[in-house]
């Protein structure tokens, strides 16, 4: 089992082979060797790239929600969101390079694409959580899955902002967050649409098994 001080060892060599290679200029026996790590312990603690983004993007999850600032809590919702994206930017910037890296790569690669954009909901949704906003159920995936998209377009921003007070990528993230809540109201529209259908079609079925079978009992959603 490799220590903690181990695992940080190989991610920060996935890192900076990343940064300097690109996602496909390396191979994971690089890793070992930049991380001074034996094949067997590297293979037994993180099995592929893709395990050691995934360690990487739970590093980041951690240090965002450890910087949870509590006096945010009574600011409105999408303040708080705006705080702790913005503390996310500020947890990977010592990893540019890697990022710029990785989202090249991204954009050649569809499976590649599709692995980041999985693990990306998972470490949106911890960023949900962190600014106090629901992140379970049918409408928070709706949500993670457009602050996917929305956030990438902000981290294409800061990935060439080099102002220290990075007002381009708050800019970007403004208006990401403007067309984020107008998107939400149409789905919060549509949804309410949909709920009556919803109703006459479910009304429907159980009719018709009820004539199937007069002596079928109701189910509890028909009480």
């Amino acid at each position: 089992m490799a220590t903690q001080k181990t695992k940080q060892k190989i991610v920060s060599a996935f890192l900076s082979l990343l940064a300097e290679k690109g996602w496909t200029g390396f191979d994971m026996s690089d890793v070992a060797v930049a991380a001074g790590v034996k094949l067997s312990v590297l293979r037994g603690t993180f099995a592929s790239k893709t395990a050691c983004l995934k360690a990487f993007l739970a590093d980041i999850d951690q240090t965002v929600l450890d910087r949870v600032d509590p006096e945010m809590a009574g600011e409105p919702a999408r303040d708080r969101l705006f705080d702790v994206l913005m503390s996310r930017l500020d947890a990977v910037q010592p990893h540019r390079e890697a990022v710029r890296a990785l989202m090249a790569a991204t954009r050649k690669d569809p499976q590649l694409a599709l692995a980041l954009n999985a693990e990306a909901q998972v470490s949106l949704r911890w960023m949900l959580t962190a600014a106090g906003l629901p992140s379970s159920g049918f409408r928070a995936r709706m949500i993670s899955q457009g602050l996917v998209v929305a956030f990438s377009r902000v981290v294409d921003v800061w990935l060439d902002d080099e102002d220290p007070g990075l007002a381009r990528t708050m800019s970007a993230l403004d208006r990401q967050l403007d067309d984020g809540e107008v998107w939400l109201s149409r789905l919060d529209r549509a949804a309410g649409l949909l709920k009556p259908l919803v109703r006459r079609a479910r009304t429907s079925r159980r009719d018709v098994r009820s004539a199937e079978d007069p002596d079928t009992p109701p189910s509890p959603s028909a009480v």
